[in-house]
């Protein structure tokens, strides 16, 4: 689950965890009289969407006055922000958030996230804060300073000090420096999530450290802990079909193809769809039925991949261990029935009574293109849509 900036922000600060004055507005009159209240002479008005790359798409202005503030609202509120995460639609920016200026020394980077090739969670800095760090990592990676934590004792002040001499940071800079980075993992630890990101982190000319941007990412198996992050969830950030099939307990990530893929297991899924791009294909979505493949699991995965109006065939692949194929292609023929679905479908079938499963389908109404094996089927849905 993904949170706005300003919403992370509010959390950083339960945690003591040093941000700027800001605050979040959802019309042009709440962003001017956030600057006022925030005062100075200085403000900075930020589009808040699920995306980075704001600045670069415009959704990030410096305002030196009042009417600035005014101005640049007006701009950035509604408009369709489009950014290298968003792709070509972009979104639409529904909120701003109002922050103060600040006395920019230096930028920094600084992310948290679990490492999974070490079971364990890292803890990364660079000097090349407000930078990609994806860019960094491939031009620069020996910029980027890794320190894992061990899970059992947490971060230690020794490896806050060693992080803080790697930025270069000394006096009153460093010290505040590693408090911010003893509280920054304290916030990530208790709130069970899977990526803080704050980019950039700033000193400025008073020494302060503070989290000019924060990004925020949570386990959703965890948020049963945490109710007041889920409280959190802006739905209109979220693709809607993905939201639909959260609510039927199906895991489906929308994508740009035209293959729709119904799969039980994710290692199957990404296989099924690393397959079909090899045989030629593009894969529409990821969705993962799980171990039922029941015919109403069934019936909600083809409404799903159908509403994309960009699916010209369905593969279906699933391997019978918990349920058995048979059932499984019981569920299929009733719920292509119940759903009514007019594209080609490739079902591939494997495991406890695949055999009887292959004659079920043969038998339908339905005209099913049975494939063998997982090749098989990548040949005949690109086979299918060259038609």
């Amino acid at each position: 689950m993904k949170i706005h900036e300003y919403q992370a922000k509010e959390i950083l600060r339960k945690y003591n965890v040093p941000v700027p004055k800001s605050i979040v507005a959802f019309n042009i009159d709440e962003a001017v009289e956030a600057a006022k209240k925030i005062e100075g002479n200085v403000w900075v008005v930020k589009a808040q969407i699920h995306a980075g790359g704001r600045g670069k798409g415009g959704g990030v202005k410096v305002a030196k006055s009042i009417d600035e503030v005014l101005s640049y609202s007006k701009k950035i509120l509604g408009m369709q922000l489009v950014t290298h995460q968003t792709g070509a639609e972009g979104k639409k920016v529904n909120r701003l958030l109002i922050e103060q200026g600040l006395n920019i020394e230096k930028e920094f980077y600084v992310g948290i996230t679990l490492d999974r090739s070490r079971s364990e969670n890292v803890i990364m800095v660079s000097t090349e804060g407000g930078m990609e760090i994806e860019k960094v990592a491939e031009e620069n990676p020996e910029k980027i300073i890794k320190e894992a934590i061990n899970s059992e004792v947490g971060m230690q002040p020794f490896q806050a000090r060693k992080l803080a001499f790697a930025l270069g940071l000394s006096g009153d800079a460093f010290k505040n420096c590693v408090k911010f980075l003893l509280t920054l993992y304290q916030a990530y630890q208790a709130t069970d999530a899977t990526l803080f990101e704050i980019n950039p982190l700033v000193l400025t000319k008073e020494k302060n450290i503070i989290a000019l941007d924060a990004k925020m990412n949570f386990d959703d198996n965890a948020l049963y802990r945490h109710p007041e992050i889920v409280a959190l969830r802006d739905l209109d950030e979220e693709e809607p079909l993905e939201i639909e099939a959260s609510k039927s307990n199906l895991n489906y990530i929308k994508l740009d193809g035209n293959v729709g893929c119904m799969v039980n297991g994710a290692g199957l899924a990404m296989a099924t769809m690393d397959i079909i791009k090899l045989a030629g294909g593009d894969p529409a979505n990821f969705l993962d039925v799980g171990g039922g493949a029941n015919p109403q699991t069934v019936a909600e995965g083809f409404r799903i991949i159908l509403a994309d109006k960009n699916v010209k065939a369905i593969l279906i692949n699933i391997f019978g261990g918990i349920v058995r194929c048979d059932r499984v292609a019981t569920g299929i023929v009733e719920a292509a029935k119940i759903v009514e679905v007019k594209i080609p479908i490739v079902v591939r079938l494997a495991g406890t009574n695949a055999d009887i499963a292959s004659k079920i389908l043969e038998n339908s109404e339905m005209k099913f293109s049975i494939a063998t094996n997982l090749n098989d089927a990548a040949e005949k849905i690109t086979k299918v849509l060259a038609a």
